[in-house]
């Protein structure tokens, strides 16, 4: 019997760091997921922008199994003009115009469907989707706020010992189970990121 969990973290920090230097860092995804404890490998493809990530977790019975992603980044400065500048095509502003009125970045991962299979539960491998959004704000002289919303879905096969709970029941303890994990998870990770920065400080 297969079963799709979703899980869920979220974050809000104050990073001792300049904007453009928090930023940069921060987008190098292959860097920060360094951090986490259940991601063993990222990948740049040969796709654009597309990254393959492995993740190994163990099951409730103690059996290792992987989780692979497919996805994608995308980065996008915020800029906010004064109403007195007008401009019809951001892609006409100057890079001094760009440094004057950035008032963020954001950095997006979506999962990138791909065509051939990837799971095979006999040899403990399937597929997740992820989804992130992070924002990034200077908000202080040499302080920039990081604010962090990921989303991972998962199907994997239901061992028979679980089988005799209620589906609805069930459904809504691995989805808990699973946001636990993956709130404790991010936040070592940025736990452990404070080690390039002066000091990290959840808000």
């Amino acid at each position: 019997m297969e079963m799709d969990a979703t899980g869920v973290s979220r974050g809000d920090w104050i990073f001792q760091g300049e904007f453009d230097q928090t930023t940069a860092y921060l987008s190098d995804q292959k860097k920060i997921l360094g951090f986490n404890p259940f991601c063993h490998s990222v990948e740049l493809t040969s796709t654009e922008n597309v990254y393959k990530w492995l993740f190994r977790v163990t099951d409730p019975q103690s059996n290792p199994f992987d989780i692979i992603f497919f996805v994608e980044q995308s980065e996008e400065l915020l800029i906010e003009l004064p109403e007195n500048v007008e401009c019809s095509n951001p892609d006409e502003l100057s890079e001094e115009m760009i440094k004057l009125y950035t008032i963020g970045k954001k950095v997006q991962w979506k999962h990138y469907p791909v065509a051939s299979r990837i799971e095979d539960p006999e040899k403990y491998l399937f597929e997740g989707k992820a989804f992130a959004d992070m924002y990034m704000h200077p908000v202080e002289e040499n302080k920039t706020r990081v604010q962090f919303d990921l989303k991972i879905d998962v199907r994997f096969i239901l061992y028979p010992a679980f089988r005799i709970i209620p589906e609805k029941i069930l459904h809504a303890m691995t989805n808990a189970g699973m946001s636990m994990i993956m709130q404790t998870a991010t936040n070592k990770m940025f736990h452990s990121i404070t080690k390039d920065f002066e000091s990290i400080r959840q808000v």
